[in-house]
């Protein structure tokens, strides 16, 4: 019998807030290509997880995961989840706040039970109710998560939606959001769909688009200003798009 990977957060350690963004992981037709990738890009090092999934680890602690493509016409995808203590429950506000639940809640061994939802416009985001794994072991730093915007079409009805799941992790006393929403047509063209934009933050923004098209990537969208820092969006060399945030 093959050896359980070792949990990447101890049973112990405390879920996140309802409403934080506490995981991501991408979805890749060659997992080894994106370990080649990102291993060079952030300095990531990795280990077997759930099923042929990979831990992404930077100073020895996850922030992320790397995940094969069951079906060719799944997206290359980075997808963000939010925390969520009663998971069931919080699908069920989903769908009586318009949005869809794309993939039921399932359980992913003793890790945590996980699942995939749809806002009004479309834009899909996942769930995640802590097991023994919580989800980041790092945050906020170079290399890892840093900031998740959604772009949309209707600011405002997003901003309802969003409001009525995570009103507490945007708004309530001491919410410190990594979570924004802005106009689609700010950066995307029209016929872009509403989606979710994972930031990693770095310390050298010139320096990692470089490191980007060297290692076979593609620069999207070159760099602006925004509230929260200097974005560039670029795509790893599967097509994966993610923004890269030098504050």
């Amino acid at each position: 019998m093959a050896e359980t990977p070792p949990s990447p957060r101890t049973p112990q350690s405390p879920a996140f807030p309802e409403g934080v963004p506490c995981w991501i992981d991408v979805q890749l037709p060659d997992v080894e290509a994106g370990r080649r990738f990102y291993g060079e890009l952030f300095g990531w090092t990795f280990e077997p997880a759930h099923g042929s999934s990979v831990w992404a680890r930077l100073d020895g602690r996850v922030v992320a995961a790397l995940v094969p493509k069951r079906d060719g016409r799944m997206p290359t995808v980075w997808t963000v989840y939010f925390a969520a203590p009663d998971v069931a429950a919080l699908a069920g506000r989903i769908r009586e706040s318009g949005g869809q639940v794309v993939i039921p809640p399932t359980p992913v061994d003793t890790l945590g039970t996980a699942a995939l939802a749809a806002d009004p416009e479309g834009a899909v985001f996942g769930l995640w109710q802590a097991g023994t794994h919580a989800g980041f072991g790092k945050r906020h730093e170079p290399g890892s998560f840093t900031w998740a915007e959604l772009y949309a079409r209707d600011t405002a009805a997003v901003n309802t939606f969003y409001t009525r799941l995570f009103h507490d992790a945007l708004f309530g006393p001491g919410a410190a959001p990594d979570f924004g929403r802005a106009p689609l047509q700010d950066v995307f063209p029209a016929e872009m769909p509403p989606h979710f934009l994972v930031h990693f933050g770095v310390s050298d923004g010139a320096a990692t688009l470089a490191a980007v098209a060297r290692l076979g990537g593609r620069v999207q969208v070159p760099p602006f200003e925004t509230s929260y820092g200097r974005v560039a969006v670029v795509t790893d060399d599967q097509g994966a798009s993610f923004a890269l945030l030098q504050r």
